[in-house]
């Protein structure tokens, strides 16, 4: 698949948060497609004050083409400083309404249509659960304009609710299995989201943590209080 062979007429959505999990994203959007793993330039990921995933726009983005070249005293503090990973979906009317309302459209994010670098994921990308990893460093597909959910409204950082942190590990694990490259996880999401494991005594992403972070997984509640 290339990006001229996309599937016509269904949304192309490019997941950046807890939907990196295909399991979340097989009981949210049923009948959406794998496609592959894709790049937005120009955005930072964070997670916001309510808790959850959101993707803020750079300065340097914003700038002039010209003074975008790197120099030697103004170089990036990382590889992965203005750029966001994801994994991207082709989506049925039913499941991007089902999206909206998960993402509480209008109030917590917004859509928008912006212009990803993608990498197909093969012949076998037919599936939600069996697919070919692509390498994000290669083969690159083109350019692709992509749906993302985006609120320009609430960008400081914050820190990720407990569900989420499980969700949003099941979902590093495929996103990296996907091929969104290891040093974007370590040196980006892992500022925000630790690892699966002992923290004051107590086993994380296990117990009632796991358990709400499955039903979410199904359905979103929202905890912040936003909407």
């Amino acid at each position: 698949m290339s990006a001229s062979s996309l599937p016509a007429n269904k949304t192309i959505y490019f997941g950046y948060g807890s939907n990196l999990w295909l399991h979340q994203m097989s009981q949210r959007c049923p009948t959406a497609q794998y496609l592959g793993v894709a790049r937005l330039t120009g955005y930072k990921w964070i997670i916001s004050a309510r808790g959850y995933a959101n993707i803020v726009e750079t300065q340097r983005s914003q700038q002039p083409e010209e003074a975008k070249q790197p120099d030697r005293e103004n170089q990036p503090s990382s590889t992965y400083d203005a750029v966001v990973f994801g994994l991207v979906y082709s989506l049925e009317p039913s499941d991007e309404a089902n999206l909206d309302r998960n993402e509480g459209v209008p109030i917590a994010y917004t859509k928008e249509y912006l212009p990803c670098d993608f990498w197909p994921a093969g012949a076998r990308a037919d599936s939600l659960r069996w697919h070919r990893a692509v390498d994000g460093e290669r083969d690159r597909g083109g350019k692709v304009d992509m749906l993302v959910y985006i609120d320009r409204e609430r960008v400081g950082e914050g820190d990720a609710r407990e569900e989420y942190v499980y969700r949003m590990n099941r979902g590093v694990d495929d996103a990296v299995r996907m091929g969104v490259p290891g040093g974007y996880v370590v040196e980006v999401i892992r500022r925000f989201i630790r690892e699966d494991g002992e923290v004051d005594g107590e086993s994380v992403g296990h117990g009632e943590a796991k358990e709400w972070a499955e039903k979410q997984a199904r359905g979103f509640r929202d905890e912040s209080g936003v909407f």
